[in-house]
């Protein structure tokens, strides 16, 4: 396990001779301390770790690190030169470990562990469905192999280096989801954590409002198998049927692995029928081989992901016996869409975590697989940058299609409202509401027993407001 050597000797390039400390976890929150931690104490735009040193000690942290000279109260090791004091001793007490950036000197320390330590990873990044499927990867590869996953959205410049430090010499595999929001970003984080395989879920225009084009993001989630070590070690397993990843296949060292719905791939599904909450059934198809299965996986696009999964299964050696087991746990990786059912007998779809076109047209395509009088509540889609219209139209459309009535939310949702009425939807099925509480107002004496209500927006709408208040007066 990590020590306190292995932190000193990453950041200065030196190691203590004398036995050290062994630090159970590197944590950013002091109220997640656990005893033996290592406490990195980081300036954020509003808390400052430096102000929880106490009380993470106090909790049992042996060791923070801080970029604040806090020695007046914490006996603390002086590390802002780049070397060991010629003092040193190892500490009995508390200690702090001063450097001039703590943010920087995690990266460090991350970089310098993972490089002790013989485990293939997996890195994973994409538009949408990255979470997913690394919850679904990991099932799969649990089956055989000692696994860990970056928890929750671990998946940046400061979660995916504190993921790294939970390593230990235990582990077989690990897979890191990677966040892309600007170009070098993914690339950076690869340094860190040197993936020996790279999975591409899609190219969509989330993001697009930092990030810009679709082809700036494309390049942008291309430096992860752009940092794959050559083949036979390196294995990049790209989307055939995404027009943007499909040609990224010209960019890596690594050996190509394509999955999709089209017979080119290596790895394909056919005959796929979405079963609403009941999960998706559909053929799978590999080297000649072909298996039927059903997953309790919600909604067609669903199947990406278990060809995602099972790809990285495949390569990475698993059985198809393991690799079926691990999918048939699949039911703990719906992380985000709930089922909640109402006093009155409606059904509420909850996909409020976030939204961008991708998936709130795989959510309407769920919604039109469950029986019942479908009712869509959109709200605006954020950060989609020059396809802000565009994604808008397009959800529009499809809700046209699909849906006995339409509710949008938001000044954005206007255009929603448009495409829709645009695409042939009667106007009187189609009502727009400025605000959540207005759009909460209308359901509530709307709503009757067969509806099936899917709401879904940005976060930064708090949609999830409504289903709060549709479960408990509906």
């Amino acid at each position: 396990m990590l020590s306190l050597n292995d932190v000193l000797e990453a950041l200065t390039g030196k190691r203590p001779a004398e036995a050290s400390l062994v630090i159970s976890e590197a944590c950013i929150d002091s109220r997640q301390v656990i005893p033996g931690a290592l406490f990195i104490a980081l300036a954020g735009e509003n808390t400052d770790g430096h102000n929880f040193v106490a009380q993470a000690f106090q909790q049992g942290a042996d060791l923070a690190l801080v970029q604040q000279d806090l020695s007046a109260r914490f006996p603390t090791i002086d590390l802002r030169s780049g070397s060991l004091p010629k003092e040193y001793m190892r500490p009995d007490d508390p200690t702090c470990i001063l450097v001039d950036d703590t943010l920087k000197a995690l990266q460090q320390i991350a970089r310098f562990w993972r490089r002790k330590l013989n485990l293939r990873v997996i890195g994973i990044t994409g538009s949408v469905g990255k979470s997913t499927t690394k919850e679904l990867v990991t099932e799969v590869l649990k089956s055989r192999y000692h696994t860990l996953k970056n928890t929750g959205n671990l998946n940046n410049e400061i979660g995916l280096p504190l993921t790294i430090l939970r390593m230990s010499e235990g582990y077989d595999r690990a897979v890191l989801e990677m966040g892309f929001f600007v170009p070098g970003e993914i690339k950076f984080l690869c340094d860190i954590a040197l993936p020996q395989v790279g999975v591409i879920t899609n190219i969509g225009i989330v993001h697009a409002e930092r990030a810009g084009s679709q082809e700036t993001i494309a390049r942008g989630k291309s430096e992860l198998i752009q940092s794959l070590p050559p083949s036979p070690e390196g294995i990049a397993i790209l989307n055939y049927d995404d027009p943007f990843v499909r040609p990224m296949a010209e960019l890596t060292q690594a050996k190509v692995f394509y999955y999709g719905l089209n017979p080119e791939a290596d790895l394909w599904a056919d005959e796929i029928v979405g079963m609403g909450l009941e999960g998706v059934r559909f053929r799978l198809h590999h080297k000649g081989e072909v298996l039927h299965l059903r997953v309790p996986l919600i909604g067609r696009h669903s199947v990406h992901t278990v060809l995602r999964a099972t790809a990285v299964g495949l390569v990475e050696g698993c059985s198809w016996n393991q690799i079926i087991d691990g999918l048939q746990h699949s039911n703990t990786t719906q992380l985000r869409l709930a089922a909640v059912h109402t006093p009155k007998g409606s059904l509420i779809l909850d996909d409020t975590y976030n939204a961008s076109p991708q998936s709130t047209l795989a959510a309407l395509n769920l919604l039109s697989e469950i029986e019942g009088r479908h009712i869509a509540v959109l709200g605006d889609m954020l950060e989609l940058g020059p396809y802000e219209a565009k994604g808008h139209i397009m959800v529009g459309v499809r809700a046209a299609e699909v849906c006995n009535e339409l509710i949008a939310v938001g000044e954005l949702s206007r255009t929603t409202a448009q495409a829709a009425r645009q695409a042939g939807m009667p106007a009187k099925r189609i009502q727009w509401f400025a605000t959540v509480p207005e759009a909460i107002e209308y359901l509530q004496g709307h709503l009757q027993k067969q509806d099936v209500v899917l709401v879904k927006g940005s976060r930064g709408l708090r949609m999830e407001r409504i289903t709060a208040v549709l479960e408990a007066t509906t």
